[in-house]
């Protein structure tokens, strides 16, 4: 299923974010309103690993989910992502913290490098949009999560009431670009221009629905979505069947 953003979405994801990760957590609190931090913290409070378990973060950038989790939960974090230079600002603030309980590796959400049923529970953040097949991102999420495990994400959406639609459609396409622009220069005017189309473009090919069956086909079961603030985030989890 492809992307919309050329024939190599993890390269463009990588060319799109490679030089936002000084800025990348205070602007994506300014971008958002403040509300990715209501987000994150849903996708957090859902996580049921404790001291002595593991948690694997995909796509967790500059390892924002990932100290959350750490904090909540006492478990032992791994968190992954593509782009270097997002793992190269999550490493400095790891060192920063003196936080020994999160380990970070390079790579890939479709092609995780663990093995099946690595970890007790699995986050993820913004990561389907910048996938090109979703419903096989998914299983390989499924794959490393142990039975009984809790699988919760994130990302932004489109407003389902028609007002609030407006309001996210004047917000996207004009203040997110300009905004972008003034805070955080050339790279986040470029980020914040293409957002907006992107995420309508994605749920246009995925609706909630479709990604609900991605995880119900991946094996998973009691599967919710929940949208959050007014519709302009969403926040999905559910549990990994036995397989019986």
């Amino acid at each position: 299923m492809s992307l919309g953003t050329g024939p190599d979405p993890n390269r463009f994801a990588t060319k799109l974010f490679n030089g936002l990760p000084l800025r990348y957590d205070r602007l994506g609190y300014l971008l958002s309103m403040g509300q990715d931090r209501r987000w994150r913290a849903a996708v957090v409070d859902k996580v049921k690993a404790r001291a002595g378990e593991s948690v694997l973060d995909v796509a967790t950038g500059t390892a924002g989910v990932a100290l959350a989790l750490r904090a909540a939960t006492g478990a032992e974090i791994t968190g992954i992502d593509l782009n270097a230079n997002m793992l190269e600002n999550a490493r400095e603030k790891l060192s920063r913290r003196g936080e020994s309980g999160v380990r970070l590796v390079q790579g890939r959400a479709e092609d995780l490098p663990f093995a099946d049923d690595s970890f007790d529970d699995v986050t993820f953040t913004y990561l389907l949009r910048y996938v090109s097949d979703p419903a096989a991102t998914v299983a390989e999420l499924a794959r490393v999560l142990k039975p009984g495990g809790v699988l919760a994400g994130m990302d932004f959406y489109v407003p389902p009431v028609p007002f609030w639609r407006a309001m996210w459609w004047c917000y996207t396409r004009w203040v997110l670009p300009v905004g972008g622009l003034l805070t955080g220069g050339r790279e986040w005017f470029e980020v914040g221009r293409f957002l907006g189309p992107n995420i309508e473009a994605h749920y246009a090919r995925c609706p909630v629905e479709t990604i609900v069956e991605y995880w119900k086909v991946a094996g998973m079961v009691d599967v919710h979505a929940r949208p959050m603030s007014l519709g302009g985030g969403l926040v999905m989890w559910g549990t990994k069947g036995s397989g019986d």
